[in-house]
């Protein structure tokens, strides 16, 4: 039976709202920003319950400059989006060029006001800040303690829409047609109980990317990638749901495999993994493949990636895996007490001692923490180490470890979009009635998506979307 969360609707044209597919935080954001307009909203999700992936979120949202960065703040984020992007960036030229650099200008620009809206309108901790991968400072923000920040922005934003009168949720409810009359998008039909419905207004598609599609569109775009587990659940794509009014795609061959995915001893052969949050290795973490560390483990997710499938060990397992081992001295597991306390009690991580993990690995370690020490330069190049404190490895000393493996994580591609979110079609002409933001548009992120990004531009983009839709709605349904 389908879910729905009701507020009685005030008497704007009932017929008409607008329509949020999705209820990660990019349709969240846009929700919450069409209700500072008093418009009626219903948001529709295929989930059981709210939240999508963005509930899984574990190491932050990025921005910058904030106060609760420490130290100078300059341009480097843009940079940083830029060189993360790589070739679909700087290959591109004209309209594609200039379309791609407002994106990036839009998102990092956009960061700091994101930052300040969950944590001062929100009431979201924010105030921790680390340095991910593929970054120059440290700008990825989270709590102190609590909730992971995915769930914790998702859950703030959700209990206030809950208490909306402008706002109905409505979960197992699967979009199957995009409606468009005479060149405009005019409503969606869904299924829930077996039951086909019509809903008539403008659209926002907030409704996620296609990672988990395996069968479907990973393996039509990157055949390769089809034999990864993931950390998405297995439901297909609403691209061409898009594409079937017009929208164009790009980047579609664009999927991000993120380095760490946890490997449950307990079930190796499981497709659906529990992301490794980049944080743990932002804190201090490192990489052993054989007791020894091969990689600078905060260089960007596409680098880290490309060496552990180049030179780590692969399993023997009907999905492609990786043996490779995630450890962590106290000081870097103590930044991260929530998290740690979740994959303790999962059993992805466990506390040992250091002569337990044999002498190859103590002198790894060791070797580590000189680097740490400033005692030596790191041979592969880490300048950042968190707050990893262990100077002199012992037999007694504390680790936590866990095993980890390359997982497929965020899909690049998706459909058109501009700056104002508006969805557009192969020549780049905006589709009238039609938005969409977070991670079911392309051409942000390029060949590779940064840490802390994915939460950032679901609620810059998303707060966008909603006051678009909001002026259409206004224009042409009150």
């Amino acid at each position: 039976m389908s879910t729905s969360t009701t507020c009685p609707l005030p008497p704007l044209n009932p017929s008409h709202r607008v329509i949020i597919v999705g209820t990660g935080l990019a349709g969240l954001s846009a929700a919450t920003q069409l209700t500072t307009h008093s418009i009626p909203v219903t948001l529709l999700d295929r989930a059981e319950r709210p939240g999508g992936n963005s509930m899984k979120a574990s190491s932050g949202i990025n921005g910058a400059p904030t106060r609760f960065q420490t130290g100078h703040e300059d341009d480097s984020f843009y940079a940083d989006t830029v060189r993360s992007a790589g070739s679909p960036f700087t290959n591109a030229s004209g309209d594609e060029r200039a379309r791609r650099e407002r994106l990036v200008q839009t998102v990092t620009d956009g960061s700091k006001d994101a930052v300040y809206w969950l944590s001062d309108e929100m009431g979201v901790d924010l105030s921790k800040v680390a340095q991910l991968g593929g970054h120059s400072r440290a700008r990825t923000h989270r709590g102190v303690s609590g909730k992971p920040p995915g769930a914790a922005i998702v859950g703030a934003l959700l209990q206030k829409l809950k208490e909306n009168p402008f706002v109905e949720i409505r979960t197992k409810s699967r979009v199957t047609k995009v409606l468009k009359e005479a060149e405009e998008v005019v409503g969606v039909e869904y299924v829930a109980d077996d039951q086909t419905t019509t809903l008539r207004g403008p659209v926002i598609f907030a409704s996620g990317g296609f990672a988990g599609d395996i069968r479907g569109m990973v393996s039509q775009y990157r055949p390769d990638l089809a034999g990864f587990p993931s950390t998405n659940e297995a439901r297909e794509g609403s691209q061409p749901l898009l594409e079937s009014v017009g929208g164009g795609l790009i980047d579609m061959d664009r999927i991000q495999v993120h380095p760490t995915g946890f490997l449950d001893e307990k079930d190796k052969e499981a497709s659906v993994k529990f992301l490794a949050a980049e944080a743990l290795r932002g804190e201090g973490g490192i990489l052993l493949s054989n007791g020894k560390r091969f990689v600078n483990e905060l260089e960007t997710r596409e680098h880290v990636t490309g060496v552990v499938t180049g030179s780590a060990a692969k399993l023997d397992t009907s999905l492609q895996q990786w043996d490779v081992t995630l450890l962590l001295d106290e000081g870097a597991a103590s930044a991260l007490d929530s998290h740690m306390q979740f994959y303790l009690w999962k059993g992805l991580i466990r506390k040992t001692k250091f002569a337990e993990l044999g002498q190859e690995t103590l002198d790894s370690v060791q070797e580590y923490a000189n680097v740490v020490a400033g005692r030596k330069d790191d041979p592969f190049g880490r300048k950042a180490f968190g707050n990893w404190t262990l100077s002199e490895v012992q037999s007694d000393s504390v680790a936590y470890v866990g095993k980890v493996t390359p997982v497929l994580h965020f899909t690049m591609g998706g459909v058109l979009f501009n700056e104002r979110t508006q969805v557009l079609g192969e020549q780049g002409e905006p589709i009238t009635g039609l938005w969409a933001a977070g991670e079911v548009t392309g051409g942000l992120h390029g060949q590779n998506r940064l840490g802390g990004s994915s939460l950032l531009e679901c609620a810059v983009f998303g707060r966008i979307a909603g006051n678009e839709a909001a002026a259409f709605y206004q224009q042409h349904y009150v």
